[in-house]
């Protein structure tokens, strides 16, 4: 009875496994972010958190790389964040996740991006002014502008003026002057690569190979990782308080987990969580699945007796409707979610 579920198991972990020795990981230390974190999600907002906030901890999970964020963020009860050098703690609430379903901003926390020189846009205003490729900028008329999220209202408060400028070069700060056209923009192309902002030295990024040997730990933990975040999920979403059933979805929510652009990488760690995911859900004790089969089977081992031929036929029956109503409830909220936004 258990033999599907295992196999889901065991693939999962093996694809695990065979992506530690191929690709290796990349993370970023969390502690070597300058700037703190860009905080777009609405809901995240009004919690309380700011851009530029540095996230040190949630719950009592300690934040070392950025993916520990991710990772840790929807069972959220508190964040301990350091802003403007002061440390504080912020509370969620116990519906965190059912607000987050219902919001319409689809990030969580993000790198903030600094504005870095690459190039000028073709027939830019500016294309006059000495600039060159690593250029940070700094300022704009006096106002802290070193991110795109700082910059941003800025520009649209000098639209068709000119503005004073102060950029660091090699370490040396210089400073020109730019025109601001009337879209709110300098017509310059800023840097978008993670290199670029390693570079300038924003973050460090962290990249590990791992023999066969080694492989074969980093798989294992990351296998039992995903499944314990999956099970978290699971308990999350069956505590109606937390509201977190808003965001179960069916096919299309599968669907939509796909990325736009091909990646071998993407593709086989989507098929491992997709495997982790088939095999929890099959372990429920619901009958029909294999984890109600297994629930009778432990029954009759215990009491040496079988349950009756009526029973489980009213059993199997109950269970049926009980995963309809779970695909179409799954599915209900991607269709309210794609009318009403």
């Amino acid at each position: 009875m258990l033999g599907g579920v295992t196999v889901n198991f065991i693939l999962a972990a093996v694809i695990y496994i065979l992506m530690a020795f191929a690709y290796g990981s990349v993370d970023i230390n969390a502690n070597s972010i300058r700037g703190g974190y860009a905080i777009s999600n609405d809901v995240l907002q009004e919690i309380g958190l700011e851009n530029g906030d540095k996230i040190l901890a949630i719950n009592d999970n300690k934040i070392e790389y950025f993916s520990d964020i991710r990772k840790y963020i929807l069972e959220a009860q508190t964040m301990t964040i350091q802003r403007n050098g002061f440390q504080q703690t912020i509370d969620f609430p116990v519906d965190f996740l059912g607000q987050l379903s219902a919001s319409k901003s689809k990030g969580l926390v993000d790198l903030r991006e600094p504005f870095i020189f690459k190039s000028f846009q073709d027939n830019s205003i500016n294309a006059g002014v000495e600039l060159q490729k690593g250029d940070v900028l700094k300022s704009v008329n006096g106002h802290k502008a070193e991110f795109f999220d700082e910059l941003a209202p800025i520009l649209e408060t000098y639209k068709n003026q000119n503005v004073s400028v102060e950029l660091e070069r090699n370490g040396v700060l210089i400073y020109r002057v730019l025109r601001v056209s009337n879209e709110g923009t300098f017509g310059i192309v800023a840097a978008k690569s993670m290199i670029a902002f390693e570079s300038a030295g924003y973050f460090d990024i962290i990249q590990k190979e791992y023999d066969f040997g080694e492989s074969v730990g980093v798989g294992l933990d990351r296998f039992v990782s995903q499944i314990s975040s999956y099970w978290m999920q699971l308990k999350l979403i069956f505590s109606p308080s937390t509201g977190a059933y808003k965001g179960v979805g069916g096919f299309k929510a599968i669907f939509d987990i796909f990325p736009d652009t091909w990646s071998w990488e993407t593709f086989w760690n989507i098929t491992a969580f997709l495997s982790i995911m088939l095999g929890v859900l099959n372990l429920l004790p619901i009958p029909a699945l294999d984890g109600g089969h297994v629930m009778f089977l432990l029954y009759e081992m215990v009491t040496g007796r079988k349950p009756g031929d009526k029973f489980m036929e009213y059993a199997q029956t109950v269970g049926f409707f009980i995963l309809i109503a779970l695909v179409l409830f799954a599915n209900g909220n991607d269709i309210f979610k794609a009318i009403f936004g």
